[in-house]
């Protein structure tokens, strides 16, 4: 009887001993849905920064020209209705960028200028647009 209790214990502690093949399992399946999300999250940080880096990039172009235009004044613009462009590859530094400055003679108001200047990247599927009017 002694041996069989004793049969019996040893038999308990070596089944409590380590992790069953079906608990390792289970901990590398909960650990590869916490990784997997992780570089998904990663990823979009990313994308997010990238996509914040070019906005701020197109917004400076877009105030670098519209501080042209205020140094200029309302005589050092055109009289008449006209659309400037920059394509891409022709500001100096900043290939993946274009750039366009729009005239609006007597709006909104005779005697009146609105300078609009839009930047655009990736192919001209985002732009910034700034506006000012100018008096004489």
């Amino acid at each position: 009887m002694m041996k069989m209790k004793k049969a019996h214990a040893d038999m308990n502690a070596v089944r409590s001993n380590g992790f069953t093949l079906i608990e390792v399992l289970i901990a590398i399946l909960i650990l590869s849905v916490g990784l997997l999300g992780m570089a998904a999250l990663t990823a979009g940080i990313i994308n997010g920064n990238r996509f914040s880096n070019d906005m701020s990039t197109a917004t400076t172009l877009a105030q670098e020209r519209m501080e042209e235009i205020r140094r200029l004044g309302y005589s050092g613009m055109p009289s008449t209705d006209t659309t400037t462009t920059e394509n891409y590859s022709t500001i100096a530094g900043y290939p993946e960028y274009k750039r366009e400055t729009l005239t609006d003679a007597d709006a909104p108001a005779p005697g009146m200028k609105t300078i609009t200047v839009t930047t655009y990247w990736a192919s001209d599927s985002h732009h910034v647009e700034l506006k000012t009017i100018l008096l004489p």
